[in-house]
């Protein structure tokens, strides 16, 4: 019951703060990640830290700035919904057969940075958001991988949020 409370108290209180910190721990997990399990984060991954990222920083906004809540928490929202349309493009391209995976194009060969380069922002983004072999592998597992669980933290903060609007 008091763990129902402070939940409660949490989510009255400290929402934006608790989202920053979510938020935080899964880039710093990733960053992990990548520079000590030697798990080379495709560029869709670098995506949806970027979504994690935004996140973090437009509720350490809203946590500070509490007269403009709605306006943060709808960017909160947009992050969010950015993050399940990455790691959602993701999780479908891991569960391709594969067949399909061997008929992707290249686009996520490339790392993100050097798209970017090359193609410009909008082009880099939309090429590697188009996937390829390297964004359906599955290199990490607990449970779900890390795509999955991205999915999931971007579902939960985005209805957490909506709610949160829905309050006031």
């Amino acid at each position: 019951m008091q763990l129902l409370q402070f939940n409660k108290t949490v989510y009255q209180n400290y929402f934006e703060l608790a989202c920053f910190i979510g938020s935080s721990i899964i880039i710093l997990l990733a960053i992990f990640m990548d520079y000590y399990l030697g798990l080379d984060a495709c560029p869709m991954c670098i995506m949806s830290r970027y979504a994690f990222g935004l996140i973090a920083f437009w509720s350490l906004i809203g946590f500070f700035f509490k007269n403009i809540a709605i306006v943060t928490r709808f960017f909160v929202i947009a992050s969010g919904l950015g993050g399940i349309a990455i790691t959602g493009k993701q999780v479908y391209l891991q569960n391709l057969s594969a067949e399909e995976i061997s008929n992707l194009a290249a686009s996520c060969g490339m790392p993100l940075s050097t798209q970017i380069d090359y193609f410009g922002l909008i082009g880099g983004i939309a090429n590697a958001y188009k996937g390829g072999p390297t964004c359906a592998e599955e290199n990490w597992r607990f449970i779900f991988n890390f795509a999955e669980w991205g999915l999931l933290f971007f579902i939960i903060i985005s209805i957490a949020t909506l709610v949160k609007i829905g309050k006031k």
